[in-house]
C-alpha cells in the first residue's frame, strides 16, 4: 500500500514515538483495525469520523493530493493523566496541488493509543484554512454574511 502522505506519517511516527508498532510506517498502519478518526470540523462533503483502517485508507485516497503537505513544525505535547491519550498541538504548511496556493495552520489532535496502534484520532483544524487554499480567498469572502 502506497503511502498519500509520508510526510504526515513520519511527522506522527516522531511524535508518537514507543506508543507505535515499529513496522506500523503509514498513518494507515498506525491505526488500530477497528481504530477511528474524528474530523469536528469537517468540509461539508467529507466524512467527520471514519471507522476502521480500510475506511481510513480510502478517505485519504480521496483527498490525496489536495493540498501537498512540506513540513510539519511548532509542536507542543501534552501528557495526560491517562497514559493511552496524549493531546499534540502542532502547525501544518505546503501548497494547493492545483492552484499552488499556499497552506498553513494550526491543529489540535486528541490521540489516543492502544498495543501499539491509534484506537481513537480526533483532529480539531479549521476549515476556512484549507478552503482558502482550496479554492481562494475570494471564494472564502464570498461566504461571510454582509454586514
Amino acid at each position: 500500500m502506497s503511502d498519500p502522505n509520508p510526510i504526515y506519517s513520519a511527522y506522527l511516527r516522531e511524535v508518537l514515538g514507543a506508543r507505535l508498532h515499529p513496522n506500523a510506517h503509514s498513518y494507515v498502519e498506525m491505526l488500530a483495525e477497528d481504530g477511528v478518526v474524528e474530523f469536528p470540523y469537517a468540509i461539508p462533503g467529507l466524512p467527520q469520523r471514519v471507522e476502521g483502517r480500510a475506511a481510513l485508507a480510502a478517505h485519504l485516497d480521496r483527498i490525496a493530493g489536495l493540498i501537498e503537505f512540506s513540513h510539519f513544525a511548532d509542536t507542543v505535547k501534552h501528557e495526560t493523566s491517562d497514559p493511552e491519550v496524549v493531546i499534540i498541538e502542532f502547525s501544518g504548511h505546503g501548497r494547493s496541488a492545483a492552484s499552488g496556493e499556499p497552506y498553513g495552520q494550526r491543529y489540535v489532535s486528541i490521540v489516543t493509543t492502544r498495543g501499539g496502534y491509534i484506537v481513537h484520532y480526533k483532529d480539531y483544524w479549521n476549515p476556512v484554512a484549507a478552503l482558502r487554499t482550496l479554492r481562494g480567498q475570494a471564494f472564502v469572502e464570498s461566504l461571510m454574511p454582509k454586514v
